[in-house]
């Protein structure tokens, strides 16, 4: 008897109880909490709760009589697995954004009936497209309810890890100039005051870290930033309780208000950040805080990064301006001290990969059991002696032929493989430093490679090589290039169901914005600028036998030309990933001259930067894998 999917049947159960009990007919469960994070505190992990799907994206449907999960082509296989005697039916939609959960709802429930979201977790944007595809169908929304709470009575608390100061010299700017800036841009929209929710926003605008958020060093917290000259409160919001910590003056004129748990800044930094002019407010005052905003005052937030809760609680006295979060540009354009710690970062992070692989490839030739579980313990194990790690930047994908194929795989103790016998070995990973976040993938040939494997890893090289080598002029639209990768493979009929790159954080998420190199719809806001840190992945997946993806993060600089900015300044990539290339991979018949004259210098690079810092089996294989491809 599988007592998982039993549990999983009986979850969805309780569910239906409450939704009886309310009078509604469905509830759909976003991946998302009050702060739209991408990795959710368990608290917020209602979806996997319900359904047992561990993937990181994906929608969940419950109605009284049909239970339906939304996945997108990363995770089919993984979903059929985990899915399998739940109950709950696969609905393959074909990219993150799709709204096929939205076009089922409509299909399923019928006029008069009732679907249940929680307000509090809904981005502001999706609930207005759910609007109005529900109310031409005569469905009605409920947003005002957190149904799980009474269906999940062992529900997990909040986090409740200490914040900490990103410390000196990594940190180069300090929180009054981040301020100082976004107060800027508010002055531009005539706001006088701006409420941030999203947590890496936060942690930018504060120059804090933590660690309530799986893989990325952040808090739960929200901010209200006040312009100069912004009215004042009518009402202050409550301190956190406990500790008598310092608060500084949440009431007075030109304040940022933290809203954040009780007990998670220490008295020395709240004294710093009130003297920084932030003062502390408990998490739960949030709310209050928007309630009590000053008639007058006008209010900026980005309809992309609040929740439907959080809007439905301005005042209708109070102006509001949609626009895009200041901090979320501000925070992708990384500055010259920044990117030359990330640089160094670089060079730390590849020489952890440097041992580790000339140690994994020293244990299959000595014939050690090796697995994909055992492959994450001891790359991790590198980067953790590696001068300023914090930990992993997400959860290692270590995948051996057909697991490859699944571009989120992620091996559990119930089903991984071992490495033996001929085939690819696929590894995407990443680590947080104080002075950066990485994130790699390479792909290594383990015994014999055939022919058609070659193919594939060539192809996706020179996809990867052509995106790194573009120009393109300053304020392209981030999905404008996305085509210049595919393109490679698109001429051999080839194609891949993900996105080419996402933006990096500095020390933050590993997935930021607001540039998206994918088939997305452009927006204004995805323009590439120089600074922005942007990964550059593209892949082949052939199901049920391999995957091959090949990522480098590339940094955007300014570039002269012949024309020395006739048309306008210029943009590339300059590499930010040291790692080798496996050419055992590669089929160098495949390749132009400038595109193995490209391969040999990043490898000669690879192995300048790298060899200082690795000695012994590690700097042996540096120097064995970085060598020249063979004459033509």
């Amino acid at each position: 008897m599988d007592t998982r999917t039993n549990l999983q049947r009986e979850r969805i159960e309780r569910v239906r109880a409450v939704l009886a009990q309310q009078g509604a007919h469905a509830l759909l469960v976003p991946t998302a909490d009050p702060h739209l994070s991408e990795y959710l505190p368990a608290r917020w992990q209602g979806r996997q709760w319900l359904s047992g799907f561990t993937g990181s994206m994906g929608t969940l449907v419950i109605t009284r009589e049909r239970a339906a999960l939304f996945a997108d082509g990363r995770y089919w296989v993984q979903a059929e697995r985990e899915l399998v005697g739940s109950g709950i039916e696969l609905e393959k939609i074909p990219s993150a954004g799709s709204q096929h959960h939205v076009e089922w709802i409509v299909r399923t429930l019928a006029r008069g009936q009732t679907l249940m979201v929680d307000g509090q977790v809904l981005e502001l944007g999706a609930a207005q497209r759910l609007r109005t595809a529900l109310e031409p169908a005569g469905i009605a929304l409920r947003t005002d309810t957190d149904l799980l709470a009474q269906a999940w009575p062992e529900r997990p608390a909040p986090p409740a890890q200490p914040v900490y100061a990103h410390p000196a010299p990594q940190a180069v700017a300090p929180r009054t100039q981040r301020l100082a800036r976004v107060r800027e841009a508010m002055a531009q929209h005539g706001a006088t005051h701006h409420f941030v929710s999203t947590v890496d926003d936060v942690a930018w605008i504060t120059a804090l870290r933590g660690a309530d958020v799986e893989y990325n060093p952040v808090f739960l917290a929200h901010l209200l930033i006040e312009a100069e000259g912004a009215p004042d409160r009518s009402q202050a919001p409550s301190p956190p309780s406990g500790g008598g910590t310092p608060q500084g003056d949440p009431g007075g004129r030109h304040a940022a208000v933290l809203f954040i748990g009780a007990g998670k800044v220490d008295a020395a930094l709240a004294a710093q950040l009130a003297r920084d002019g932030i003062a502390l407010a408990d998490y739960a005052a949030a709310p209050d805080a928007l309630r009590t905003l000053p008639a007058g005052s006008t209010l900026l937030l980005d309809p992309q990064r609040i929740t439907l809760g959080f809007r439905q609680l301005v005042p209708a006295a109070v102006r509001v301006v949609e626009a895009i979060n200041p901090s979320t540009l501000f925070k992708s354009r990384k500055s010259e001290p920044e990117a030359q710690f990330v640089r160094e970062t670089m060079a730390r992070d590849g020489a952890a990969m440097c041992a580790f692989y000339a140690g994994f490839e020293a244990a299959l030739a000595r014939g050690e059991r090796i697995t994909e579980l055992t492959i994450d313990e001891r790359l991790t194990a590198e980067r953790a002696k590696q001068p300023g790690y914090v930990g992993l930047s997400f959860s290692t994908i270590a995948a051996f032929n057909a697991n490859g194929a699944q571009p989120h795989y992620r091996a559990t103790d119930a089903h991984h493989a071992v490495i033996e016998g001929d085939g690819l070995l696929l590894i995407d990973s990443g680590g947080q430093y104080l002075g950066g976040t990485t994130d790699i993938t390479r792909v290594w040939p383990i015994g014999r490679v055939s022919a058609a494997q070659r193919r594939d890893c060539t192809l996706v090289l020179k996809a990867m090589m052509s995106l790194s080598r573009a120009r393109f002029p300053r304020g392209t639209l981030s999905p404008m290039i996305d085509a210049i990768a595919r393109a490679p493979l698109w001429e051999h009929g080839i194609d891949y169901g993900h996105g080419t790159g996402h933006g990096v954080g500095y020390f933050l998420n590993v997935h930021e914005g607001p540039q998206r190199i994918s088939q997305a719809v452009p927006e204004p806001q995805m323009a590439m600028q120089p600074g922005m840190i942007t990964s550059i992945e593209p892949g082949v997946y052939r199901p049920g036998q391999w995957g091959v993806r090949i990522e480098n993060l590339g940094l955007t600089v300014a570039v002269d030309t012949p024309e020395h900015g006739a048309f306008g300044e210029m943009l590339e990539f300059e590499t930010l990933t040291l790692c080798p290339i496996d050419t055992r991979c590669i089929e160098p018949a495949l390749l132009r001259a400038d595109e193995r004259e490209w391969l040999d210098r990043y490898h000669a690079q690879v192995r300048e930067r790298l060899a200082p810092l690795v000695s012994g089996a590690a700097l042996a294989w540096l120097l064995e894998r970085t060598q020249p491809l063979p004459a033509a």
